[in-house]
């Protein structure tokens, strides 16, 4: 009885373990999809982690502008939120989502915004099509030459740019944000967020006041603490 006991319990053994074995790479595989979902969990409609950043990272304060380089009010928007960030130098950051709403213009435009972001040159690149946005998208006028021109003087690496610009990785980012604006029911740019409230009443004043409000309130809790 005693030996017929120890066979089913050693043959219990065999059994759970060869179940371990068996679901052991199962489990991993459980565990690395857990876990990258939560790192998935920092990303939301309003901010991709491929999403260009003007400001420091750790800010605490978060603009979230819905963009498109073609558009005349984003222009007229841009040296605002500059000074924004000139303002507030560690407690404010712009984060943009592109929002190609003039069609093909804006698409190109924003293809070069993306690789420029790839070569560490997003900034210049952005300020220098803002600046003569009019020799590109004046009235509908498209010159996509002129959008290449225009950046790779502001450091941009045209030869690179070329063959990037249509690459997969380019259009998921399209993708993606496109598929945000509409989560979030964008209808016009410049749309903006701040820490995640859509901003509205709409207006350059109003953006000033919410990014001071938020900038002092969490200046008093640190205070406070």
């Amino acid at each position: 009885m005693f030996k017929k006991a120890t066979f089913m319990l050693a043959g219990t053994l065999m059994l759970t373990a060869a179940i371990v074995v068996v679901l052991k790479p199962a489990l991993l595989d459980m565990q690395a999809e857990a876990a990258s979902e939560d790192a998935g969990q920092a990303e939301s409609s309003l901010v991709r982690s491929h999403s260009p950043i003007l400001g420091p990272q750790e800010a605490p304060v978060t603009i979230v502008e819905f963009f498109d380089p073609a558009c005349e009010a984003c222009r007229a928007f841009y040296p605002l939120t500059k000074s924004i960030l000139e303002t507030y130098p560690e407690q404010v950051q712009l984060i943009v989502r592109y929002t190609p709403f003039h069609g093909e213009v804006s698409d190109t435009a924003i293809r070069v915004l993306e690789v420029a972001r790839h070569q560490d040159v997003f900034e210049p690149v952005l300020e220098a099509l803002l600046s003569r946005q009019d020799q590109w998208a004046s009235h509908g006028r498209f010159d996509e030459s002129a959008i290449l021109e225009i950046a790779s003087q502001a450091g941009l690496d045209r030869a690179a740019a070329e063959e990037q610009l249509n690459s997969a990785e380019v259009q998921a980012v399209i993708d993606q944000d496109m598929a945000d604006v509409k989560t979030n029911q964008i209808r016009q740019t410049p749309t903006f967020f701040v820490n995640g409230e859509l901003l509205e009443p709409f207006g350059m004043q109003e953006l000033i006041d919410v990014v001071k409000s938020e900038v002092e309130e969490i200046s008093e809790e640190e205070k406070s603490q």
